[in-house]
């Protein structure tokens, strides 16, 4: 009987796909394997198998498996459940959560290869494009696609490479493209015709002739420990330092069948230490917040551990996941950073050794995929340390997900799709394993907080900090009035500054906020107002000094400082509001003999980069770090005595219903960066909104407050966690259409969801990469049911794109937007 596979492709598809299983392979092929297949006039693609059948399809002719990949699967049941239900909640395609779960290393894509045709005779002369092609051709006769429009430069080299194929200038074809290679080091052994002493002392006489093959040898025996029985693995690499010889030396040796060289499989992960210290004791806060926990776990499935910063909530995670592994079960420990992972990771080593590994995006694609396969075999680690793709890996026995800092937005992937929370994920997937889900954080999400206060979730709080260390001392300082008597020195008040002076005499560290990257956010012509603007998003350019260029942090789009304005000629080009690398630039104008170091997107691009930048800070190489949000994050350094805010209104003044709230976490997070050891720190506050009622919040620390206005607004309101929210996006390349588009699917969901239905507006940024955006709110309230609101969302959508006008619409989602 002819057996079926249902397959997942990872493209943004509504459904699975049926392919014919090859005779002979139906006892390997299981759900959750690998198989390649063809999609398409040539295309091949790597497809997750989700079931086994013997229904063959009726509505389209049924293709064959090409190659299976895997025996034995690479997901775990839970990891279908968990991919389902984010495809379902997010509104998304169960092929988008495919290609952000696995890394792509484990997915093979046919690549197109262009070919030249050495018979082609051009009948007319050939346009640039096409010649610089061709010229590469001509240096390699097949070439990847990729390449040759990295090489041409040419931005759409489709239209070229069609063109020629057209003209029989080029043939292409499909080839597959593994990305990852298992990492390798070569070996040497001893060839069978020298395996036992006797053997061994005939070829050391023979060898007197020749005393660097001997010396070598020799070397070889010693490392291998081959006359003591237990013979040791020696790599090629480590014999040639040992023995002092050329590889002259050691090929001649392998030429006269003496030595043996293999291949051996030493994979990329980083090995820590097996030998660990004991866990710190608990002070009597802490302990009574863990025995809290325990009890809160016994009958809610979920914990709110609210603890202020600098209360020593990492020790209280250590304890529980020590708790847990005893149990012989796994623990996830998700972070909003990848900045955060160098601190916490020293800390779990040093208790947990190789029972730690670590998985975020910083690593090459290759150590992921290691990980991956790592967690599928019995050697899997106990501890997963990562950022929110971490929810993705493979678990045996999941028994605890801590979810640090869980306020934090970078939980949230905001493009591509799948557009999911990784707390709310986490809390999913956890439920799946029986398993226990902590969240915690010093400045909870108005929901979440809310959840522990109605019951859902568990409520501990610990309002003391470690070593009784005061929370430090916040002083507002009004930067409008003194902008008006010109008393400031850059972005920076005399209090400031005072503050900043005593600090580095005292030898302490400093820590400066400014929660915007880049030089300056805008360049203005004086003389006629005109501002440069991204071509293909409808923002302005951020002016970066250190390359020179201003830049679109949209879609990358840049073009060189200029030096006159376009409009009026005029050279009067003056810079606008101020990024980190401005800070910077002044900081060390004021302060020459400290040591300076910011830490933003830009200075942070490579794996090391984070680590180098935080070592240098905790061994006190740096003296004032300024940064952007990366520096609020639960970062531990023992000698900060100041921080900086340099302008708090930027944080206030965002059109969104959460900045307040955002507002107070982000001050209130680097706030808490100050007095970590043995002294109370000092927070300067600058803004030009002395009467806002969130300064007084932050100075009081007063979260309750704040929340409890959150609530009481949020719910007149009816945004949550009263009401859900779905926006609804709308993108198209025309302006006029979209508008057409838009207000017609608005009409269509008022049909359905009535006064729920707000818009259709403008975005903030209302045109990305060409794509103009509309965007329309749906309010759903908490109690109603969600599968029933997606189901007609989906409805009117299919309504939308079967109307013959609207067929270059494009629609997603954004389910509890962030």
């Amino acid at each position: 009987m002819m057996r079926y596979a249902d397959v997942i492709l990872p493209l943004p598809l509504p459904r699975s796909f049926t392919y014919s299983i090859p005779i002979g392979s139906e006892e390997s092929i299981k759900p959750g394997c690998r198989v390649v297949v063809p999609f398409g006039k040539k295309k091949f693609y790597t497809a997750i198998v989700e079931t086994v059948h013997d229904k063959a399809p009726s509505e389209y002719e049924v293709k064959e498996i090409s190659t299976v990949l895997d025996t034995i699967p690479i997901l775990y049941p839970n990891q279908f459940k968990l991919w389902q239900w984010i495809a379902d909640y997010y509104l998304c395609t169960i092929g988008d959560v495919y290609k952000a779960a696995l890394p792509s290393g484990l997915k093979l894509e046919s690549e197109t290869i262009v070919e030249y045709n050495p018979e082609f005779e051009a009948d007319e002369p050939l346009q640039a494009k096409e010649q610089s092609v061709l010229d590469l051709l001509a240096v390699n006769n097949e070439q990847s696609l990729t390449r040759l429009e990295k090489d041409s430069g040419i931005k759409n080299i489709l239209t070229v490479v069609k063109s020629l194929l057209e003209k029989n200038a080029v043939f292409i074809k499909e080839e597959l493209r593994r990305s990852y290679k298992p990492k390798t080091e070569i070996r040497v052994r001893l060839s069978q015709a020298f395996s036992t002493e006797e053997q061994l002392r005939k070829l050391f006489d023979e060898l007197n002739r020749a005393p660097k093959q001997l010396v070598l040898l020799m070397k070889y025996v010693e490392l291998s420990n081959f006359m003591g029985g237990s013979i040791k693995e020696v790599s090629k690499k480590e014999l040639l330092q040992q023995s002092a010889v050329s590889a002259a030396v050691f090929n001649g040796l392998v030429e006269k069948n003496v030595l043996e060289i293999y291949h051996h499989e030493t994979g990329r992960l980083t090995t820590f230490q097996n030998t660990t210290i004991d866990l710190n004791p608990l002070n009597t806060y802490q302990e009574e917040a863990f025995n809290s926990i325990n009890n809160s776990f016994k009958e809610k499935n979920v914990c709110l551990l609210h603890g202020v910063t600098s209360s020593g909530k990492t020790e209280i995670y250590i304890h529980l996941i020590n708790e847990v592994i005893k149990q012989g079960k796994q623990v996830l420990y998700l972070l909003p950073e990848i900045a955060l992972t160098t601190q916490i990771t020293e800390r779990l080593k040093r208790v947990f050794g190789s029972r730690l590994g670590i998985y975020h995006s910083k690593f090459p694609d290759a150590e992921r995929v290691e990980i991956w396969q790592k967690q599928l075999s019995d050697k899997s680690y106990d501890i997963i340390l990562g950022v929110r793709s971490s929810v993705f890996l493979p678990f045996r026995n999941l028994g605890l997900i801590i979810v640090d800092e869980e306020h934090e937005t970078t939980y949230k992937q905001q493009d591509p799709a799948p557009r999911y929370h990784a707390r709310n994920a986490a809390i999913v997937l956890a439920a799946m394993y029986g398993a226990k889900t902590l969240l915690g954080t010093a400045t909870p999400s108005v929901e979440t907080y809310y959840n522990a206060q109605t019951g859902k979730y568990g409520l501990v709080e610990v309002k003391e900090r470690y070593k009784d260390i005061q929370l430090p001392e916040i002083l507002p300082v009004d930067i409008k009035e003194l902008h008006r008597k010109k008393r400031m020195t850059g972005q920076f008040s005399p209090f400031l500054l005072e503050h900043i002076r005593k600090a580095l005499d005292n030898k302490e560290q400093v820590i400066l906020f400014q929660n915007r990257r880049g030089f300056a956010p805008m360049v203005e012509c004086r003389v006629c107002a005109w501002v440069p603007k991204c071509e293909n998003c409808d923002v302005s350019l951020t002016y970066h000094k250190g390359i020179n260029q201003l830049t679109c942090h949209y879609c990358g789009y840049s073009i060189p400082l200029l030096r006159s304005c376009p409009a009026c000629e005029g050279t009067e080009l003056v810079h606008r509001g101020f990024g980190t690398e401005k800070v910077e630039d002044e900081i060390k104008l004021i302060f020459p003999e400290a040591s300076v170091a910011r830490m933003d997107l830009d200075t942070t691009r490579s794996r090391t980069s984070y680590e180098k930048i935080i070592s240098n800070f905790e061994d006190g190489k740096t003296d004032i770090l300024i940064g952007t949000q990366m520096v609020s994050k639960g970062l531990d350094f023992d000698h900060v005595s100041i921080v900086g805010i340099l302008n708090a209104d930027t944080m206030l003044n965002y059109p969104d219903f959460r900045s307040y709230e955002r507002a107070f976490q982000l001050m209130a997070q680097v706030a808490g960066r100050a007095g970590r050891k043995n002294k109370r720190g000092t927070v300067i506050l600058q803004t030009r909104s002395m009467d806002h009622p969130i300064i007084d919040q932050v100075i009081n620390n007063d979260y309750e407050q704040m929340v409890n206005t959150e609530l009481t607004e949020r719910q007149l309101f009816h945004y949550p966690p009263y009401y859900r929210l779905v926006y609804v996006y709308l993108k198209n390349r025309n302006a006029d259409l979209l508008d057409l588009m838009a207000n017609t699917m608005a009409g269509k969901l008022r049909a359905v969801f009535g006064t729920r239905v707000l818009g259709p507006d403008k975005p903030p940024v209302s045109r990305v990469q060409t794509f103009f955006i509309k965007k329309i709110i749906v309010k759903i309230e908490y109690n109603a049911p969600m599968h029933q609101a997606r189901k007609l969302l989906q409805m009117v959508q299919k309504e939308m794109i079967e109307d013959e006008r609207f067929k270059s619409l494009i629609v997603y989602y954004d389910v509890d937007p962030m």
